[in-house]
């Protein structure tokens, strides 16, 4: 299968993924709602997440296992990947659903038996999460299934990038999206630096996106405008269910928004163009041209006095000012005539 395939070809529009991740609230209605609620915001696809707390971590109380700051702070892992989790006996229904609604429907899998479990789903490609990145043994076992990757590369360094990047192609497969993810829930928008994303589609070789966190469409809409071919945003039904993702998710009104803005942004980039449009041309009359700019008696010389370049534009191109202002006129010319070769001997 190939990018192409999963619908985000070179030349297509940036392809946009509501991420689904625990804003479901431990109700599956509320998925399924999420999941038609993103189709009516304007989503392209509908991103999942599949594991158990048990796949994903141990239940342990000691020191490593304890969240010690940010939105999270006081739980272990096991407790809040127990909140957060997609049960598996969703998975299928929800599949169908985003199939249903003309989404295009995946998962994140964070161990072997969760790629096993997608490939009985036909997942049409897999998404490595941030914390994730370092796994080589799952992306290397994604990467075999043969379908195109996408992994956020948040808490990545440089060479954590290319160690997973050579890693699928090892295993042959060169269907690579790498997205620019800032590890922070949520995110401060000055921690987004966007060149990154710019700078890996060149270092690796790949095409690229956004994975975003920030509040608001400001760093979507700028990651498109910066050549992102896919962007990821969490998305919640509505934020009064409240859920582990909420302080950095995007209701129906706002995703809404974020897509019309990126619509927007690819409508300004266009397509490299040097020949104008018909509006634009009609236009041209109110640019600059040749006039005279006072009375002038025929046999009179053209000079820096009687013309000008001035607006509008139906005189003759000022490139002949030069050589006009050398000549002298062979009939009377009323102030505000825009010259042509007829008035000039």
């Amino acid at each position: 299968m190939k990018i192409e395939d999963f619908g985000m070809s070179k030349n297509s529009r940036t392809f946009i993924i509501a991420e689904l991740s625990a804003n479901h609230n431990g109700d599956k209605q509320v998925a399924i709602d999420t999941i038609r609620a993103a189709k009516k915001a304007g989503a392209d696809a509908i991103k999942l997440q599949t594991y158990t707390p048990d796949t994903i971590t141990i239940d342990c109380e000691n020191e490593y296992f304890q969240i010690k700051e940010g939105l999270w702070e006081g739980k272990t892992l096991y407790e809040l990947y127990g909140e957060a989790y997609t049960p598996l006996e969703w998975q299928e229904e929800l599949f169908e659903v985003a199939k249903k609604e003309g989404l295009i429907c995946f998962s994140s899998p964070f161990d072997k038996t969760a790629v096993d479990f997608l490939e009985e789903l036909n997942t049409p490609a897999y998404k490595i999460a941030s914390f994730e990145i370092q796994d080589i043994p799952l992306i290397e076992y994604a990467a075999s299934k043969g379908k195109p990757i996408i992994m956020s590369t948040g808490i990545a360094t440089e060479k954590d990038i290319k160690l997973a990047v050579d890693t699928c192609r090892k295993v042959g497969n060169k269907e690579i999206i790498l997205l620019k993810c800032t590890s922070s829930y949520p995110a401060p928008i000055e921690l987004a630096n966007l060149r990154t994303m710019v700078d890996m589609k060149q270092r690796f070789g790949v095409e690229v996106g956004l994975s975003d966190h920030t509040l608001g469409n400001t760093v979507p809409i700028v990651a498109t405008s910066l050549g992102a071919k896919v962007i990821e945003k969490h998305f919640i039904l509505d934020k009064s269910i409240g859920g582990p993702d909420v302080d950095f998710s995007l209701d129906l009104e706002e995703f809404t928004l974020m897509v019309k803005g990126v619509r927007k942004a690819e409508k300004a980039l266009g397509e490299v163009q040097y020949n104008i449009s018909e509006k634009v041309k009609s236009n041209k009359k109110f640019g600059r041209s040749l006039f005279a700019v006072k009375n002038i008696k025929k046999g009179e010389p053209f000079t820096r006095e009687n013309v000008r370049s001035i607006r509008p534009g139906y005189g003759l191109h000022p490139k002949y000012y030069y050589k006009v202002i050398r000549k002298v006129a062979n009939i009377e010319i009323a102030k505000g005539t825009p010259l042509n070769w007829d008035l000039i001997d």
